[in-house]
């Protein structure tokens, strides 16, 4: 596959995931949140705050999106390797990083004002995982593609 073809692709994915993620947190977590409300009115007062976090959770994620295009936008250039990128893939890491600790902090904090659950927070340690391997992968990437940034500048300037 041409890189011109491999940035569609990636371009593609990107907006399918944009849209899936505007279905589970404009749709269906509010729409799950108003049913848990309506069958547990002890917890209704906890709707707002939570949909609110989880609504905030997603900016982050977002972010990375916009980066991600911006990634492929310049793989569809013939400019995978470069300093840009790189840079790039690092923002992801720190948005990465951020967005799962704030999510497991939130959720202690919630638990502390008992508007969460000991198993929700256990779960959350899931999702907060998953945010560190993407933290580490894109870090990692970060990292090879300056490497190979460099490598292919040295190489350009000995042709």
């Amino acid at each position: 596959m041409e890189q011109k073809g491999l940035s569609n692709w990636l371009k593609f994915i990107m907006i399918g995931i944009g849209l899936c993620g505007l279905v589970i947190y404009f749709l269906i977590i509010p729409m799950f949140g108003r049913e848990f409300a309506e069958n547990n009115p002890e917890y209704a007062h906890c709707y707002y705050p939570w949909l609110i976090f989880l609504w905030v959770t997603a900016v982050p994620c977002y972010l990375v999106l916009v980066l991600g295009w911006k990634i492929s936008a310049n793989i569809g250039k013939d400019r995978s390797f470069c300093e840009e990128n790189a840079k790039y893939l690092k923002w992801i890491s720190m948005l990465a990083t951020g967005d799962s600790i704030f999510f497991f902090v939130m959720n202690v904090i919630y638990l502390f004002l008992g508007m969460n659950h000991p198993g929700i927070v256990l779960a959350s340690l899931i999702v907060t995982f998953i945010g560190v391997a993407v933290t580490v992968a894109a870090a990692a990437l970060s990292h090879l593609v300056i490497k190979a940034s460099k490598l292919q500048e040295d190489s350009d300037l000995t042709i």
